[in-house]
Formats: C-alpha cells, structure tokens, sequence
C-alpha cells in the first residue's frame, strides 16, 4: 500500500506558524511603540504646560501645543532613535502624520474634552441673559465665519466660498475659548458685571452654533469627497440632518437625563453613575459619526444634557483626572501635526488670517453690543473677551485634516491663529477694565456694584476642604453650580436672580457678588464656618487615636 505524503500540509502549517509568529511580533512593535510615545507625550506635554502656566503666565494649552511641536515627526521626534524600530516618532506616509493608534487615543481625548465642556455649560446663563448674549454670539459667529471663509477664497486656496478648505477655515474662526476669559473675570472681580455675563452668554450661543456648523461642514465635505457635485438641495439635506439630529437629541437628553441619573443614583455608587455617563458620552460621539457628524457632537451634547442634573459636581470632579491625563495628550498630537516646511509656504497667510480672525471677533461681538446696551469701552470689553481660541479650534482643525478638506499648511495656520489670539487677549482684555462702567449713560443706574471679599486660610488643604463644603451646601439650598473651567477652582453660584462666584487660589477663597446680595452669600459662608467650627470643637474633646486604638485591641483580644 503506497504511503500517504503529508508534505503539503506540513510547509501550510510551518508557513502558518512563522506568519503568526511575525503577526505577533508586529503586534508587540506596534503596542511597545505605542507605550513609548505616550509616555515621551505624557511627560513632555505636563511640563510644557506647567513651564507655560508658571514662568510665562500662559495658558497650559500652548505649552502642551509647543511641547507637541518639538518632538514631532516633523521636528525632533524623527531624530530620536529606538533600536531596532527607527525613529520614535517617523513621519507616516499615508494619512495623518500620526500613527492612526495614538490619534485614536487623541480621539478619545477630544470627546471627554467636549463632553466636560458640555457639563460646563450654564443653559441658564443662556437664558437669562439670552437677548444680549445672543447677538453678541451670532454675531461674532456670523462675521468670523465669512470672513474666514473668504480669507481662503481671496488668497487662492479654496476655488469658491463653498469649498470644504473654505468652509473649514470658517469654523475654525469662530471657536471661542471662553475659560480664558474666565479666569481673567474672576482675577479682576468682573464675572458678575454686565460685560462678563453677556461674555458668558455669547460662548454659550457661541459654542452651540458653532457645533451645528461644524456638523454641516462635515457633512457638506464628505459630499464633496465622494465625488458627488454639491448642490443647494444637498446642503439643505446635510443642514436639516445635523439641526434634527443636535435638537432631537439634545431634547431627549434634557427630558431624560434627570430620570437616567435618578436610577443610577439608586445604584448607590458614584463610580457607575461616573463611568455610565462617560459610556453614554461615547455612545452617543460613535452614533454621530455613523450619522455622518462629527463624534464631538454627541459627546457635547450628551455633557450639555447632564449639565442641569444634579450629578454635575460629581462628574466634573471624578473626571478630573480623566482630563488631566487625557487632554494634554490631544493638544501635543495636534502640535505635533504641525509641518513647518510647509507651514513657510503659507506663514503671510497665517498672519494674515489671524488679524482677520482677530478683527472679526472683536467686530462681531463688540458692534452687537454697543447698538444694545453698551458704550465702546464695555462692547470692546466684550470684544476682546470673546476673541482667545482654544480646545474647538484645534479639534475642528484636527477634523479637517484627517478628512483631507484641509493640508498641512492650513492646519499650521489653524494653529498659528489659535496661539496668537489666546497670547493677545489676555494683556488686551486686563488694560481694557481700566477705566469707568462699560455700560451707556441711560442706563447707568441698571449697573450692579459688584464687592469682594477673601477668606484666608493656613493651608490649601484646610480651603480646599472649605470649598467643596460651600459648594455642597450651596446645592443643598438648590442653587445651581456651575465650574466655570477645569484648569481653575472657580465656581459661578446662581439662584433666580441672585449670582456670585467662588474661586480658591491656594489657601484663599474669593467671593465676588453685588453688592445688594451679598447678604446671602455671608450668611451661607457663616453657617458653613460655623459647622466647621463645631465640628472642629468636637474633635478636641474626643479621645486621642492612640488611646482610642489601645482601648479597641484590648476588646478585641479580652
């Protein structure tokens, strides 16, 4: 009987093999490089912006942006060797000049980044000062975004005012990054004043339509990557289809999001309630990109649904170091998208661009304003304090050029005006508070006096624990509470018509308020010293903890 030959399947199995094992070995570059470039991220992107933030009183965004921009692939980062693999950061050459693994991280970071942003935002803010703010957010949206737009057609980079490199460099323009200009309120005891909530109300709008547009500017460029001729009627499809999907689910989200984190409450775990809402967040990021949106989108509107919920505190607290960690490493991703070689091409343009974008807030905020309420002094107050861009500049740039609408060149230019606005307004919007009331002379009397006053402390810890009580009873007695930015410990206090803020600096806590509400916020503060008192008296006449320990062990072992 003639013997049966398994040669064949034997070489299949050996080649299966050896074809796994290199699998697998890839695999193992792949993550060990991965591990290696976050960690080099991580590292250089929290000391950048600490260098930033403490020596040149920057934002922390420009340092982690710088730091991105050094060790790149376009800069050091191909010139740092590992063994065996090449360069830590080797410029890729299809698609982003990122590895697609480390942009999916960035990714993730921009959809917590919106989401936290969402929980920032203050609808009641919105509404109450809805008029005024309004405008001032239509606006400043409507001018920068056609002149930005027009920027691109009048320069030759875009054929039409209609072109995704056209449309795109139009929503960059008008992001706002008001957390900024919050800080800078707080600093100068302005957040209470006429120009500082109708700021606050503008980003509100601002931010909103912002995101809407965007949402048809996405849509309206995978149109035009398709092959497919844009239309009028297109448009208006890709239009009705981003406001149904952002009023429906913003709608549902108001009307369900009390109810959603009632049963979570009911769980008893702070942790579930945290990590659902962030997978919901998520949820809804991924159902927006198959709806053919962007995926901050429904991260934003998912965190701007649990805004109003009182969870709110606890999200943003518990998500902190979700942010810290995260977002440093999208803001050095996106400074590391930065080409330099061919950001020179277009470095006029980017100046150029920038004093547009400049111009056009000022002027889209600021002429609302004074044909309102204002006189010049408070609509330029208001001007500059709606013109730092930020985090949705950055993010909306990063679409545009993982889409293809925009080139490297124009993301450098994004980048560009995003550092340039954030380092004017600051010293711009500090000078321009110099100086009497903002508001026109008819309605003088209509101006709140706003007073300050500081509690000081002998330790951070000692204020910090002081205020998180203040906010805690402050919720208690139904007020909303709103942190006004993540970087900083401030707080805006609103209750109908009364409104105050809260910040704490080291061991200090500063409370500003009207100086016909003040009464309130005393009062509260008193009680809340005074418990803390008690409660410290109380302490004194327990048993020490040495004595209180021998006693327990002693009943433990009788």
């Amino acid at each position: 009987m003639t013997p049966v030959t398994h040669a064949p399947e034997t070489a299949n199995v050996v080649v299966q093999a050896v074809q796994q094992a290199a699998q697998a070995h890839s695999h193992t570059e792949v993550m060990t490089v991965l591990v290696l470039q976050l960690a080099m991220i991580i590292i250089c992107a929290r000391l950048g912006g600490f260098l930033f933030q403490r020596f040149l009183k920057l934002p922390s965004v420009l340092g982690e942006l710088v730091s991105g921009m050094v060790i790149g692939p376009y800069a050091l980062g191909a010139r740092i060797p590992l063994p065996g693999i090449g360069p830590l950061f080797a410029t890729q050459t299809i698609g982003l000049p990122v590895s697609s693994e480390l942009y999916a991280i960035a990714t993730v970071a921009s959809i917590v980044l919106l989401f936290l942003s969402g929980l920032e935002t203050d609808l009641r803010t919105f509404l109450r000062y809805s008029v005024v703010g309004s405008i001032v957010g239509l606006g400043g949206l409507l001018f920068s975004f056609i002149l930005g737009d027009l920027c691109a057609v009048w320069f030759g980079l875009a054929p039409s005012f209609m072109h995704p490199t056209a449309l795109f460099l139009g929503t960059i323009s008008t992001a706002t990054s008001v957390g900024i200009t919050a800080r800078i309120l707080t600093e100068k005891h302005k957040m209470s004043s006429p120009e500082g909530v109708t700021i606050l109300a503008g980003a509100v709008i601002d931010d909103v339509l912002g995101i809407v547009v965007l949402a048809i500017v996405v849509g309206m460029a995978k149109v035009e990557s398709s092959g497919v001729a844009m239309e009028w009627s297109h448009i208006g499809i890709i239009a009705a289809k981003a406001l149904s999907f952002w009023l429906v689910c913003t709608a549902l989200g108001l009307l369900l999001a009390r109810k959603l984190t009632g049963s979570l409450k009911r769980l008893g775990s702070p942790e579930v309630i945290v990590s659902v809402s962030l997978g919901l967040a998520m949820l809804l990021a991924g159902l927006s990109e198959m709806a053919g949106l962007a995926m901050i989108i429904g991260a934003y509107i998912m965190g701007l649904s649990l805004s109003r919920t009182d969870v709110v505190q606890e999200l943003q607290n518990r998500l902190q170091g979700v942010y810290d960690m995260l977002v440093p490493i999208f803001f050095c991703v996106m400074g590391m998208m930065v080409d330099f070689s061919a950001m020179r091409h277009a470095l006029v343009f980017g100046l150029i661009y920038s004093a547009v974008a400049i111009f056009a807030k000022i002027i889209g905020c600021g002429l609302p304003a004074y044909l309102t309420q204002f006189n010049f002094r408070g609509s330029l107050r208001i001007g500059l304090g709606m013109l730092p861009r930020g985090e949705v500049a950055l993010i909306v740039a990063g679409i545009g050029l993982s889409s293809h609408a925009i080139g490297q060149d124009i993301f450098g230019v994004a980048i560009l005006m995003t550092i340039l606005t954030t380092m004017i307004a600051p010293p711009l919007l500090v000078r321009s508070f110099r100086g009497e009331s903002g508001l026109k002379d008819h309605i003088q009397v209509t101006e709140e006096k706003e007073e300050t006053f500081t509690l000081e402390f002998p330790s951070m810890d000692i204020a910090e624990f002081l205020m998180q009580r203040l906010v805690r009873a402050f919720q208690r007695e139904e007020f909303f509470v709103n942190r006004l930015h993540l970087e900083m410990e401030a707080y805006q206090v609103r209750k109908d018509d009364l409104s105050f803020t809260l910040t704490r600096e080291d061991g200090r806590i500063t409370i500003s308020v009207p100086s016909d509400q003040q009464y309130v916020a005393r009062l509260m503060i008193f009680e809340e010293l005074l418990s803390l008192s008690d409660l410290l008296e109380a302490s004194k006449n327990m048993k020490s903890l040495d004595v209180m320990g021998s006693e327990l062990i002693g009943n433990l072992f009788c």
